[in-house]
C-alpha cells in the first residue's frame, strides 16, 4: 500500500503513488457513502471511470451500486499454457487468420444463433422469465456467444518465462451486460429520487438495497451477465485451440485460468458479511490464481492471490490508462507505436491512427503496476506478446 486518505468519512488505501484528480474524487465519492464497510481500496491501475473509479474495490452493507459494476458486466480474462515451447512467425499469422474466420471481432456477430446449450444456467436454476431483461435479450445473444467485442477486448499469443507458449484472452458480457447495467442503473436513479436519497445524483452512485426486489433482480441479472461472459470467453478459447490444433498439431492444453473484473459478490471481510463491488479490480484470494495484462507490446503477467484484507482480497485488472481513447488518438505518433512493436518483432494491431487507443503509450507502465501490488499478489509466469488480435 502507498499512502491512505483519512479527509473523507471512511478511509482510502491506495495502491498507487499518483492518482488523476477526476478518480480520486470518485473515490472520496465512495468513501462518504452510508453504507461503506471499513474503507475504499484503489488498486495501481486506478483511473476515472462512470461513478467509480477503474480499478476500485468497495464493499458495501446491504446495498449494490450498479454502476460500481459497470456496463461491462462479467468482463475479464482467461489463459491457458500450451504444450508448445516455440511457435514460427508463419504458424502465428495461420493460427491468426483462422481465428479471425471464427471469432467476429469489434461489433459482430455470428450470423446464426449459437445452440442453447452453449448459454449459461440461471443462478440457483430459477426461471429465465424472473431475469426480465436477461430473457428479454437472450435471442440476440446466441449471435453474441464467442464474440470479442471491442475496445480495449483482446486475443493474444505469448511466450511465457516458464517455456511454453500461452493463449490469453479479454472479453466481456457484450451487449446483454449492457442493457443490463443500463437498465438497473437507471431504475437505481428513479428509485432513489423517490426515496429521497441524500446522495448527490451527479456522483452516479444510484443503489438498490440487495433484499429490494430491484436489488435481488439486479444480483441474479448480473451474476447471469458474469456466467455468460465466462461462456463467451470459453467458446473463443475453444476456437482458439482449434486454430492451434489445425496448424501446430500435436499440441496440449493445460486447464484455463478465469478471472472476472467487473462484478459484485456476497463476502466475508473483517468478520462481516457484505457485498464486495470490483470494478476493473480482480479477486486476490490466498492462493488464487490470476491475472493482470499488459497492453500489446508489453508484458502480461500470471499471478497468484495473497488474500490481502486490506484490498478485500483483491489486485489490479491490468496496467490501466494514462491516457484517454481520443487524447491518445491525438497526441501519440502512428510510426514510433509501430516501430515500437516492429522492433519486438509482435503481430499487431495497430494500422491507422484511430487504433492508437490501445497504443501501449496509451497505458501505466505494467511493470511499476505489477510492483506497486506485490503485497496482494506473487508473480508466477511473465508473458510477452507474439501476436494480437484487437477488436
Amino acid at each position: 500500500m502507498k499512502q491512505i486518505i483519512t479527509s473523507e468519512k471512511k478511509p482510502i488505501q491506495l495502491w498507487l503513488d499518483d492518482i488523476d484528480a477526476g478518480a480520486m474524487e470518485q473515490a472520496k465519492n465512495l468513501a462518504n457513502l452510508p453504507f461503506i464497510h471499513k474503507h475504499i481500496a484503489v488498486m495501481p491501475d486506478a483511473h476515472l471511470g462512470y461513478g467509480m473509479p477503474i480499478g476500485g474495490v468497495m464493499a458495501t452493507h446491504d446495498m449494490i451500486i450498479p454502476n460500481a459494476v459497470g456496463v461491462d458486466i462479467g468482463c475479464g480474462m482467461c489463459a491457458l499454457q500450451t504444450s508448445l515451447s516455440d511457435i514460427s512467425r508463419e504458424k502465428l499469422k495461420n493460427i491468426m487468420a483462422l481465428v479471425r474466420s471464427s471469432v467476429p471481432l469489434g461489433f459482430k456477430h455470428h450470423k446464426r444463433k449459437r445452440d442453447k446449450s452453449l448459454m449459461p444456467k440461471t443462478p440457483g436454476g430459477i426461471p429465465l422469465s424472473d431475469l426480465p431483461i436477461v430473457s428479454r435479450e437472450f435471442d440476440n445473444a446466441l449471435t453474441q456467444l464467442g464474440t470479442l467485442g471491442g475496445g480495449n477486448h483482446f486475443i493474444e499469443i505469448q511466450k511465457g518465462s516458464d517455456g511454453h507458449i500461452w493463449i490469453m484472452i479479454h472479453s466481456g458480457s457484450r451487449n446483454i451486460g449492457f442493457k443490463v447495467a443500463n437498465y438497473y442503473n437507471n431504475l437505481a436513479a428513479q428509485l432513489n429520487v423517490k426515496w429521497g436519497s441524500s446522495i448527490p445524483k451527479n456522483w452516479q452512485l444510484a443503489f438498490l438495497p440487495i433484499d429490494s426486489e430491484a436489488g435481488r433482480n439486479y444480483f441474479n441479472e448480473m451474476q447471469y451477465c458474469v456466467d455468460f461472459a465466462l461462456a463467451n470467453r470459453t467458446l473463443m478459447m475453444e476456437r482458439l485451440q482449434d486454430a492451434f490444433q489445425a496448424v501446430a498439431s500435436p499440441v496440449f492444453f493445460q486447464s484455463c485460468i478465469n478471472i472476472a473484473h467487473n462484478y459484485a459478490a456476497m463476502e466475508t471481510h473483517y468478520h462481516k458479511n457484505v457485498i464486495v463491488h470490483r470494478k476493473g479490480a480482480t479477486r486476490a484470494m490466498d492462493g488464487e490464481m490470476g491475472i493482470i495484462p499488459g497492453s500489446q507490446g508489453t508484458p502480461s503477467y500470471i499471478v497468484k492471490g495473497k488474500g490481502n484484507r486490506e484490498s478485500f482480497s483483491s489486485c489490479s485488472h491490468g496496467a490501466g490508462r494514462k491516457m484517454g481513447r481520443k487524447q491518445a488518438q491525438r497526441q501519440l505518433d502512428l510510426h514510433s507505436e509501430q516501430k515500437r512493436l516492429d522492433d519486438q518483432d509482435i503481430i499487431h494491431s495497430i494500422r491507422s491512427r484511430r487504433d492508437l487507443d490501445e497504443a501501449s503509450s496509451a497505458y501505466k507502465d505494467i511493470d511499476k503496476v505489477v510492483a506497486d501490488q506485490l503485497d496482494l499478489v506473487e508473480v508466477v509466469v511473465e508473458l510477452r506478446p507474439l501476436a494480437v488480435i484487437k477488436g
